[in-house]
């Protein structure tokens, strides 16, 4: 039986794990110790710190693997890079790995290839950071370069609030440096890709709704997105200039764009499936299963012919939206009044009454997930609308309101 290591072990990777197994290969759930569910999903599983690529390469060689992969989490891609590279499998190359969770490399390989993307600094001190300032128009982000989300980032509309806010980005990061880049303020939209061999599997544009924090950060993504046809050419170009920046291969890919005046930027591009039910939204999409299809490229199985088929066949609008707190307390009441039904393909919650919730910062904070498909995007978000109003979640923050 093929052996297939997936890095992570958290709600995000059960998912890929189940397909896997599906799909007959031998799964072994790599992660550090904790109370995760993938554990108890996979065939077998490892203590790993999966930050770190020799470790996962030492369990990867000693367990025989015959694939590496993950989804929905950058921590393990450059583990995923080391090993593709150390044991001859598929999937993305080391450096092209490290290029896409280190947005300071990103950035830089996107200068060389003409990426149309926000103009940017590298800061290591406050001396540098007001040189910087002083180059770049407001709004700007001081951005570190080796988190996930949003953690890390944040919008500054004045010299002052920026110095304040690198503070707290220096605290975040475990670099010595960080990025200070210009604020683009448009319309923010994704894609979801996967390239084979070189070549461009598939490519698929999906809407974002953003929560308004510290910077805008997905709580739902929706296809189609609008007015996709004038702006697919455009968007086409500049993901494709990005692959080809980073050398991204034989991996999925999710990209981070944004709309100004018609012009599409590149915010940030990664070597793995996106996070925030993308992988859910390209299979109710398509017609697939894009978690066996994951599995299936990384253990280095042709998927080309998957999506042809697919393309032929009517998209289902569908969209996905993340339950979320507007306070840190505790949860008192949860209550779900909806019934089973075709068209709410998930609705769940990872919270029960008791447990201690945050107040929303950044993806780790989700208390649970909707995914809805209809046909037509607008019948989807009256479905979303009707679907929320019969859930209840109340909190009680430590003052007892």
């Amino acid at each position: 039986m093929k052996k297939l290591m997936i890095l992570g072990a958290s709600y995000s990777q059960v998912p890929l794990i189940r397909a896997a197994k599906k799909l007959g290969f031998y799964t072994i759930a790599a992660s550090i110790p904790g109370d995760f569910p993938g554990f108890e999903e996979a065939d077998e599983f490892c203590y790993a710190d999966i930050s770190k690529p020799e470790e996962v390469l030492e369990y990867a060689r000693k367990l025989q693997i015959d694939g590496i992969t993950t989804c929905c989490l950058d921590t393990g891609v450059p583990a995923i890079g080391y090993v593709c590279d150390k044991m001859g499998l598929k999937g993305p190359g080391y450096e092209t790995a490290c290029c896409s969770v280190n947005k300071w490399k990103m950035k830089k390989a996107f200068e060389r290839e003409a990426v149309s993307t926000a103009r940017f600094r590298l800061v290591k001190n406050q001396e540098e950071l007001e040189r910087a300032l002083e180059e770049l128009s407001f709004p700007v982000i001081v951005k570190a370069v080796d988190l996930m989300g949003s953690r890390g980032i944040f919008r500054s509309n004045t010299k002052e609030e920026a110095i304040a806010n690198y503070g707290k980005t220096m605290e975040a990061t475990g670099k010595d440096y960080c990025l200070v880049e210009e604020f683009i303020e448009g319309t923010i939209f994704g894609t979801e890709a996967m390239i084979q061999d070189g070549e461009l599997v598939f490519m698929l544009p999906n809407g974002i709704d953003a929560y308004q924090g510290f910077t805008p950060t997905p709580v739902g993504h929706y296809v189609p997105l609008e007015n996709i046809n004038q702006l697919s050419p455009q968007i086409s170009k500049e993901v494709g200039k990005a692959v080809r920046a980073l050398g991204i291969d034989n991996c999925p890919v999710n990209c981070d764009l944004i709309l100004k005046d018609g012009k599409v930027y590149v915010i940030e591009i990664t070597a793995r499936a996106g996070a925030t039910c993308l992988p859910e939204l390209v299979s109710i999409y398509y017609g697939i299963h894009y978690y066996e299809i994951i599995a299936m490229l990384a253990m280095g199985l042709d998927v080309r012919a998957l999506f042809i088929r697919a393309s032929m066949i009517r998209p289902v609008p569908n969209l996905s939206k993340i339950l979320i707190s507007d306070k840190t307390g505790t949860v008192t009441r949860l209550v779900n009044e909806n019934e089973p039904s075709q068209d709410i393909i998930d609705l769940s919650f990872n919270i029960r009454e008791g447990d201690q919730v945050n107040k929303y910062n950044n993806g780790r904070d989700r208390i649970g997930q909707i995914i809805i498909k209809g046909d037509t995007l607008q019948a989807c978000r009256e479905r979303l609308e009707e679907v929320m109003s019969k859930i209840t979640i109340e909190v009680d923050n430590e003052y007892g309101r």
